[in-house]
């Protein structure tokens, strides 16, 4: 499997220090800050992991992985949420399937690398 991320997040300074820490590991990086530029790129064949935030405007995270089912452009991706959200709000019980891991903000930088590395391995 190529190394491809994409991270989906409104806050301009983690799409900057994700893209950062994971192109110094020799990953090709994709930064959208909404859910519809996650699913265009979805759209004209993006396959690899998805740091997906959960609270974004217009289309949050949850919606974002709910139109990426309904149109079946979760196959051949890993999502996992990245959110300040300190739980998960398992009221989207029926995206958990979809969902490899959650990750709160702030995060340790080598952990998070750790976690996207081992998807690799596994």
């Amino acid at each position: 499997m190529h190394k491809k991320l994409m991270i989906v997040d409104d806050d301009p300074d983690i799409l900057i220090s994700i893209r950062e820490l994971f192109e110094a590991e020799g990953f090709e990086v994709y930064t959208v800050p909404c859910g519809q530029d996650c699913l265009d790129e979805l759209e004209h064949g993006f396959k690899g992991i998805i740091l997906m935030d959960i609270m974004m405007p217009h289309m949050d995270g949850w919606t974002t992985i709910r139109q990426m089912v309904a149109r079946g452009l979760n196959k051949g991706n890993i999502i996992t949420m990245v959110s300040a959200k300190d739980e998960c709000d398992w009221k989207f019980d029926d995206l958990k399937e979809y969902i490899r891991d959650y990750i709160t903000k702030p995060f340790d930088n080598r952990y998070l690398l750790q976690i996207v590395k081992g998807y690799f391995s596994a």
